[in-house]
């Protein structure tokens, strides 16, 4: 081969070994990646994935469960819970283990995060009971009983039951088994507020079928198209409830 070819053999390789450098130092560098932790955001969406585990998707739990939407609720509201999980007025032990080490501004911080969300709502749940139990339980959140001392759902939950800025959270857009559940633990003290413990009164004096109408009364109606909480309650309170007190 003469010198002139063997340049030009020279020079026609040099491409290829460039492309095969490059194959090299790509592969190399894939398989240091491969190597190396995933980098994980440090932001407040990122750190409460756990709670999705079981509130779903940002909070939007959907109604066909036990556990509630916490997405769109009031941040006093949320945040309270969270401090009352942690301090056991509720038991749970699953979110108890979650926040049991958590300070009040870390609590704070992730209850002003799921209040910040504005997510739709899941259809309501069809009725399951007769008519007429689902209107004694639109009577008692409407009117309540006053024969008995209590009153009605509306008086402190919104005439839109939607929820009061910033402690009280809506009922609507819940399951009935969670509705339920929290209300037959208020009666049998196993959910606690701070005193004095309106919701504790309330639901000691309803009775297992009244728990039941009021509940499948709510799971059944639609969420309206402005699902926020309204931003103060359009009268004094009906009794002295610790969980808006400051």
């Amino acid at each position: 081969m003469s010198v002139l070819s063997a340049r030009r053999h020279q020079a026609l390789g040099r491409p290829w070994k460039a492309v095969c450098a490059y194959a090299c130092i790509l592969a190399a560098s894939y398989a240091d990646a491969a190597t190396q932790p995933a980098k994980v955001p440090d932001t407040i969406a990122q750190r409460v994935v756990a709670c999705t585990t079981c509130h779903g998707k940002k909070g939007r739990a959907t109604n066909d469960g036990y556990f509630p939407r916490i997405a769109g609720k009031p941040a006093g509201y949320l945040y309270n819970q969270l401090v009352n999980f942690r301090d056991g007025r509720r038991d749970y032990p699953l979110m108890t283990y979650l926040v049991e080490h958590l300070t009040d501004q870390y609590l704070s911080e992730i209850a002003l995060y799921f209040a910040g969300l504005d997510l739709p709502y899941p259809p309501q749940q069809p009725a399951s009971v007769p008519q007429q139990v689902l209107s004694r339980g639109e009577a008692l959140v409407r009117s309540g009983d006053s024969s008995r001392n209590i009153p009605s759902c509306s008086r402190c939950h919104g005439v839109a039951l939607t929820g009061v800025n910033p402690d009280i959270p809506g009922l609507l857009g819940l399951p009935r088994d969670y509705l339920v559940a929290q209300l037959g633990r208020w009666k049998t003290g196993e959910r606690r507020a701070r005193a004095p413990d309106c919701m504790a009164k309330v639901a000691a004096e309803l009775t297992p079928e009244e728990i039941g109408a009021v509940t499948a009364w709510l799971a059944a109606q639609p969420v309206p198209s402005n699902s926020k909480p309204i931003r103060s309650a359009p009268g004094a309170l009906p009794m002295p409830c610790g969980g808006v007190l400051k």
